[in-house]
């Protein structure tokens, strides 16, 4: 390091890099948190329900500014960019919790799925009430009984000939609507799944507009709410139980994108096949599973700018015979805690940034040439594929951003010592309300199986009709290579003999340590081993004769390994492609410094992997801790102004261990 010339950051310049193209969106919500920035101490202080009615009076404040509509076309009061939406409501993620999950709720889930899945008449009927916020919605989806498993809801709506109205039903206990946010207090109409049944016969889900409280707030006739009570946390959204007794709503409640039915009870859908019409109707609320990722990944950043700012004033200890002690930032391990969690944060960061731009495109060429998912012509063909894929990255990005957030505020709650348990300190409040996004938008470990799955089939026709045995059965029906081959990823190893100059068995030996190309191939060459050896042991259990059940569930873990490296992958690719774009600077190189460190500890602690598998010498991997070490010394003196680049309105910080002198 004597030669090295440390990097001076620039942290305006790398706030607005960071918030790209939406830095206006970002800092309108920047000075919305500061206004209310009360609502950290409402949290501890309020009642349970004049806390819920304190976050919806902030929801409803801000939607007045504008930055919760901006998802919606201009036509109705909103923005007309969906990407800007995305961008406001990870900011949001800096603030209270509570206020974010609700406004996901209000506009994100109840709003756009009047959007995705209803058509012109719902959306002059209600999207203007809904993006002022007077008319406050749920999104009733999940029951007691199925989660995950959306395809198998117990809630029933028939439709009756003779009225012409569809009748809502919930059978059982366990079919009955749980966890609704809006439900217990606020929420006036429901976008409510249900099994439909027209001249009876079942069509599978789909989603009706279903009233269940008047304007006054009373409970409507036949509906039955009942609140989910205290939570680990998010205890200012208003979770509740729904229960519908023959409820009785028009015919022109059914959100028709997909499918309609006429007054003489014809079913008709533009998407023939059951299965694919479901998965495509599902997909268009993939906007929910970007922004959850991105929430959690923004209250890891509220995080580490808390520990690391603590760190850089709080003193422990010292040299023998000095009266002045350390700083906690000065010891070694305190920097191994910290620092390759802020240098995987700012990766996800970039990550996320790519999956938000994809979903803006995706969007916006939906609605240039119609409805996602027709079978029209190979322009519809070629959107689907790209909205299989954007599916596919949502899933693997969500459940690495919010799996992140849980060991990042554990982290930083442990680093700062006892005055992290404090709740003055906010890091209790970042950690309880955090803690459900690993599973809401969809469970971590299911979603990582949607992404092994489009990994093996490669979207192919009929993919989306693929449950987990359908996937066994469609890798067993084809050669092993040919799955691998189907892939992009088959491709990287010609890439690598190009890139390290030993070949396929000179690599481990040759290429530098701080090479991006290098760190490329390793996280390519891990993906592609892993994805073949999913492929083998489906096909293998499958020739012996085992049952598609067995099979699965021997080789699940597998399974799940290929999508995290895949998923992995993808995060270094987004952070060097980010890198490169920077223009020359101590920015850019402080920046580089996080990437390097991003790549080298996550090979550092998969490294068991990597020897078993003969990519990784022990000499090697030695050397890669020795450069986990000087990377990390190096960040040291620039820690703090990388999480002030994060851009915390220093009021959402909210931590008293900032604000005390004497350390």
């Amino acid at each position: 390091m004597a030669d090295y010339a440390q990097p001076v950051v620039d942290v305006p310049a790398l706030t607005a890099f960071l918030d790209g193209r939406y830095v206006e969106v970002r800092n309108l919500v920047r000075k919305n948190l500061a206004e209310y920035a009360g609502v950290l101490d409402d949290a501890v202080e309020l009642s349970r329900d004049d806390f819920r009615d304190r976050v919806a009076e902030i929801v409803l404040d801000m939607a007045r500014t504008g930055s919760a509509g901006m998802g919606f076309p201009p036509a109705y009061g909103g923005g007309g960019d969906i990407g800007a939406s995305v961008a406001a409501f990870e900011t949001l993620a800096f603030g209270d919790l509570s206020v974010l999950v609700k406004t996901g709720v209000q506009f994100g889930l109840f709003g756009g799925a009047i959007l995705q899945l209803g058509t012109a008449g719902h959306h002059t009927t209600y999207l203007g009430a809904v993006i002022s916020g007077d008319l406050l919605g749920c999104f009733a989806m999940t029951e007691s009984g199925h989660g995950s498993n959306v395809q198998a809801l117990g809630t029933r709506a028939r439709y009756d000939l003779e009225t012409r109205e569809f009748v809502i039903t919930t059978p059982d206990d366990i079919s009955r609507k749980d966890y609704i946010g809006n439900a217990a207090r606020h929420g006036r109409m429901a976008v409510v799944f249900a099994q439909l049944e027209v001249g009876g016969k079942s069509e599978g889900v789909h989603a009706f507009l279903v009233p269940i409280r008047d304007g006054k707030g009373r409970t409507l006739p036949g509906v039955r709410i009942e609140d989910d009570g205290p939570k680990i946390g998010l205890n200012g959204v208003d979770n509740g139980r729904l229960w519908f007794d023959d409820v009785r709503v028009p015919r022109e409640n059914l959100l028709d994108r997909y499918a309609s039915v006429s007054e003489s009870g014809v079913y008709s859908s533009p998407i023939e096949n059951p299965d694919r019409r479901f998965f495509t109707m599902l997909g268009t609320l993939v906007q929910g599973r970007v922004c959850v990722g991105g929430a959690g990944i923004n209250a890891s950043k509220v995080a580490l700018a808390v520990a690391i700012a603590y760190a850089n004033r709080r003193r422990q200890f010292g040299a023998p015979g000095s009266d002045r002690e350390e700083l906690l930032l000065d010891y070694g391990m305190h920097q191994r805690r910290l620092f390759p969690l802020l240098a995987r944060t700012y990766a996800l960061h970039f990550a996320q940034e790519v999956l938000a731009g994809e979903l803006h495109e995706v969007f916006s060429a939906a609605s240039a040439t119609g409805d996602l998912g027709d079978d029209r012509d190979q322009e519809d063909e070629a959107l689907e594929m790209r909205r299989r894929s954007l599916e596919s990255r949502a899933a693997a990005t969500k459940a690495l951003g919010t799996w992140h957030a849980t060991r990042v505020i554990q982290e930083c709650r442990e680093a700062c010592g006892g005055a992290g348990y404090l709740t003055e300190n906010r890091f209790d409040a970042l950690r309880s309300d955090t803690d459900v996004f690993t599973t809401f938008e969809g469970d971590n470990h299911i979603l990582l199986q949607l992404v092994a799955k489009g990994l093996l089939t490669d979207y192919a026709s009929g993919f989306n009709d693929l449950d987990q045995l359908g996937m066994v059965r469609f890798v067993a029906g084809v050669a092993v290579e040919t799955v691998v081959e189907r892939t992009a990823v088959h491709k990287l190893l010609e890439r690598i003999k190009d890139v390290l100059p030993g070949g396929d068995d000179g690599w481990d030996q040759e290429a530098g340590l701080l090479d991006s190309e290098y760190h490329l191939a390793m996280f390519r060459w891990r993906e592609e081993h892993q994805l073949s050896g999913v492929a083998r042991r489906l096909k293998r259990g499958m020739d012996e004769g085992m049952d598609p059940t067995e099979v699965f569930s021997r080789a699940q873990d597998h399974v799940i390994a290929a999508a995290w490296a895949h998923a992995e992958r993808m995060v270094l690719e987004a952070f060097v492609d980010k890198v490169r774009s920077m223009p020359e600077g101590d920015n850019r190189v402080a920046v580089q410094l996080l990437c390097d460190l991003f790549a080298l500890s996550t090979i550092e602690a998969d490294r068991g992997w990597w020897m078993e598998h003969g990519r990784l010498s022990s000499q090697r991997a030695k050397a890669i801790t020795r450069e986990v070490g000087d990377l990390l010394r190096k960040l040291r003196p620039i820690a703090e102004d990388l999480v002030d680049a994060f851009g915390v309105p220093p009021e959402m910080l909210h931590a008293a261990i900032l604000e005390r002198d004497g350390y």
